[in-house]
């Protein structure tokens, strides 16, 4: 009971932030510009009389790069409203008033992950919902795998929102949010490695790239997210975009990202039960 009016409250102090609405803000500002471009856009392609397999080409590269856009906005809301939870209530005493309650410390962390978690899943769903209503409406195209492709988003916030939490229990916010960008940053260029050695096909390359997600999975998972998400002849072509991955990431690093927030976690929960706040 105590982990969810943590997780309730959690919630509450996140809305109450300037940096989650100037997310929302910033988000709301994307989805008109984005939905402005689409719509001279769709009027271009229609002008042109392409064939209808073009044009469905052209609707899904238009909507895989409005996920990507989505899919790096909730990078940085998840960092930038995690990182001080624990890292901020520790520096400024707040945490030896809450800590000293009839609570077990378990419950602190894993509520604030809870309601983190919870606050990462209604954006990427307004979010990602909006650039897929906005492309449907103008075209008439419609994702596929989408609930799967903004389940992988959503993992891959919630690798961040581990990692940040854990390092709040030991880092300042400061050298939290380093930790947390560098990683994601990290597993970006892994990422892009691993794409040109496969393109390459050069294996030590490709290594290198397999390392750095086992560091951080986050890259890994937006490219199996941008693969369930875009069409069948974009996948067939693998080209080398943020949207049509040449190498593609396995089932098994999906399982691979689901330890690795589980394990985060735990090292979190073990780690601020024995500090003192």
């Amino acid at each position: 009971m105590a982990t969810w009016v943590i997780a309730r409250l959690t919630l509450r102090e996140a809305a109450s932030r300037k940096i989650l609405w100037a997310a929302l803000w910033l988000g709301l500002a994307f989805l008109v510009l984005y939905g402005v471009g689409a719509y001279f856009i769709q009027r271009e392609v229609a002008r042109q009389g392409m064939p209808l397999a073009a044009m469905r080409e052209v609707y899904s590269f238009l909507a895989m790069a409005g996920l990507y856009v989505v899919n790096f906005l909730v990078v940085m809301m998840t960092v930038l409203t995690s990182v001080d939870t624990l890292a901020g209530e520790i520096a400024s005493g707040t945490m030896q008033a809450v800590a000293t309650k009839p609570l077990r410390r378990f419950e602190i962390v894993l509520g604030k992950w809870l309601g983190f978690g919870a606050m990462l899943a209604l954006y990427v769903a307004l979010m990602g919902g909006g650039v897929v209503i906005v492309i449907y409406a103008l075209t008439g195209y419609a994702v596929p795998g989408l609930l799967r492709g903004l389940a992988l988003i959503v993992l891959e916030g919630l690798t961040l929102l581990s990692v940040s939490i854990l390092g709040g229990t030991s880092l300042s916010t400061l050298a939290n949010g380093v930790l947390a960008f560098g990683l994601y940053g990290l597993a970006f260029v892994g990422g892009w490695i691993e794409q040109i050695g496969s393109l390459l096909q050069n294996e030590t390359t490709v290594n290198i790239g397999i390392l750095s997600s086992l560091v951080m999975p986050s890259e890994a998972l937006w490219r199996r997210a941008a693969f369930e998400m875009q069409s069948s002849l974009a996948r067939g072509l693998g080209n080398i975009t943020p949207f049509s991955p040449t190498s593609v990431p396995s089932e098994i690093m999906i399982l691979y990202a689901v330890a690795y927030v589980v394990v985060m976690l735990a090292l979190a929960l073990r780690r601020f039960s024995r500090r003192d706040p």
